[in-house]
């Protein structure tokens, strides 16, 4: 294993956190529970999160919404192809996103999924000066209810994100509201994710390769285990679901700001037997948010390089979706950022031996 990937401490398991006192008028409770999270973000980069305050019911229609969705017939699913949104929102096949080796993938993940993100009007300024992933969703015409009870699951998540910005900054020492400037039209995904049952699937296959994630911190629901996590022995340590808790894991953005104080954890998910799905929204910054270490945090070295929110997340898409890579194969468009810039955060394969 590269020892650049090895991060943290050799954790054997995953903390659990009660964040409910963040939902507290008492500053000392809410600075507590901080302080817990800002030491799982530290040591493991991963955590559980209980007492976040949405109903299980919201999430129960959520995975009816998304099994009713993927159990259509390919061809209506693909009405709604990712690939027809300029705002990247939409209908993800299987074999559509994988890693790159140059312009071929090398590894295929072996799920299909649904993409969206804040709800945005063809004339949104920003989706018309063209930034790319910020405008409105596609959703199916016959199911109303999906774009209500989805979208409204994904509101409730943002919801609890910003709730979790204020805990880890002030679990930072900084001041609670910090993040709030850069959280006024953020392009954070939620992706409801699909991985069919499939009883001669070997566990040696991933349902998604290892990685990182690309924003500053990701919430998970999921009805499966299969998620793995890496220590820094290089181990893979289970991360299964528990019963009432989120899962959340530190992206590339925070660890960024923070000069590597928290930590983007490498990652994967594991194939297995049984129907899975998985539901992330991935906490970003606003699309124009200049990332770079914070003063506070540069002891030293400036260890991590200066680069647009918006921008990043573009370029490590076109990096990972074929029809994008086709685009810039096309000329058709132009990755924001150079592969150099690229290839200093985001989704990597891991080397293990």
């Amino acid at each position: 294993m590269s020892a650049t990937e090895a991060k943290g401490t050799a954790f054997t398991e995953i903390p659990v956190i009660d964040i409910a006192p963040l939902f507290s008028a008492d500053i000392a409770e809410r600075r507590k529970a901080a302080a817990a999270m800002a030491g799982a973000a530290s040591h493991v980069g991963f955590l559980y999160v209980k007492g976040h305050n949405i109903p299980r019911a919201l999430i129960e229609t959520l995975e009816a919404r998304a099994a009713a969705f993927f159990a259509k017939p390919l061809e209506e699913k693909m009405d709604l192809y990712i690939g027809k949104s300029r705002a990247h929102r939409g209908y993800v096949p299987t074999g559509e996103e994988g890693f790159y080796t140059g312009n071929s993938p090398a590894k295929v993940d072996k799920k299909e999924a649904f993409d969206l993100s804040i709800e945005l009007p063809e004339d949104d300024p920003d989706h018309i000066i063209g930034y790319r992933m910020l405008g409105p969703n596609q959703w199916p015409a016959d199911m109303p209810e999906m774009r209500r009870d989805v979208y409204a699951y994904y509101e409730a998540a943002m919801e609890l994100g910003r709730t979790l910005f204020r805990g880890f900054a002030l679990g930072l020492d900084l001041p609670e509201d910090y993040f709030e400037r850069w959280l006024t039209k953020p392009p954070s995904q939620l992706r409801m994710v699909h991985y069919p049952a499939d009883p001669s699937r070997a566990d040696a296959e991933w349902g998604i390769s290892a990685h990182t994630d690309f924003e500053c911190f990701t919430i998970l629901h999921v009805t499966a285990p299969g998620l793995e996590v890496m220590n820094a022995k290089g181990e893979w340590i289970d991360a299964p679901p528990v019963e009432g808790a989120f899962v959340i894991n530190i992206g590339d953005m925070l660890e960024a700001l923070t000069n590597g104080r928290f930590i983007a954890t490498p990652h994967r998910v594991r194939n297995v037997p049984e129907e899975r799905f998985s539901f992330p929204l991935f906490c970003s910054l606003d699309y124009d948010t200049v990332v770079a270490p914070l003063p506070q945090f540069i002891t030293g070295e400036k260890r991590y390089p200066t680069y647009g929110a918006g921008d990043h997340l573009v370029t490590q898409t076109m990096r990972y979706f074929r029809y994008l890579r086709e685009k810039v194969e096309a000329g058709e468009l132009e990755m924001p950022e150079s592969e150099e810039q690229a290839e200093a955060f985001g989704r990597r394969e891991k080397q293990v031996a």
